[in-house]
């Protein structure tokens, strides 16, 4: 993975940026994106598509991922908003936001997808990038560790929707919870029309 991203390196290319997001998918919460970069040289064990680690491996890499990049950023978007400008819309601009708050200039930036927002840096979509790329890897667990916590800490307020299990996806129990319920605050009410209608 790390031999992947340094093929992008040379002399006018020094520093790659890895971005990605979490939270696309669920009915409930932010999208939340996180851009990182690290120093060529830095290799760190373990380090794979957040969708293949456990939480705990997702949360011992976080902050080691944190401690050893060169500069990392996150863009959190809310419910509210992705209802206002569609979830792709949501999307990008988490991933905008994650990318200027970066202390570091990239000269590359490599998305996971295949889809890219608006940059002035140039920028490379890759398709299945969390498993191919050091750095988009990286991304996917700041932005899922990230992502986690904050519906962990929703699910508090909000106990009968299951979120510290969940996340905000639409398991059964989830989408059960809301029909009994009806829709909380954090719910993305343009994602519960097949639910509510």
């Amino acid at each position: 993975m790390k031999d992947f991203d340094n093929s992008f390196l040379d002399e006018n290319i020094k520093y790659l940026c890895g971005v990605d997001e979490a939270g696309r998918g669920p009915l409930a919460g932010p999208v939340v994106a996180a851009a990182v970069i690290f120093d060529k040289d830095v290799l760190i064990e373990g380090i794979n598509d957040s969708k293949k680690l456990t939480e705990k491996e997702r949360e011992h890499l976080f902050d080691e991922i944190k401690s050893k990049a060169l500069s990392f950023g996150i863009g959190i978007i809310d419910e509210k908003e992705i209802d206002e400008i569609n979830i792709l819309q949501a999307t990008f601009k988490a991933m905008e936001k994650a990318c200027t708050s970066l202390s570091v200039s990239s000269d590359i930036i490599l998305i996971d997808g295949n889809k890219s927002f608006k940059t002035d840096v140039p920028a490379l979509t890759i398709i299945k990038g969390d498993a191919k790329s050091f750095a988009i890897a990286a991304a996917s667990i700041l932005a899922k560790v990230t992502r986690d916590k904050i519906m962990v800490e929703a699910a508090k307020k909000n106990p009968h929707y299951f979120w510290e299990k969940n996340k905000g996806y639409g398991t059964k129990q989830h989408i059960d919870a809301i029909k009994n319920y009806g829709p909380s605050n954090l719910h993305r009410k343009s994602f519960l029309g097949n639910i509510i209608s």
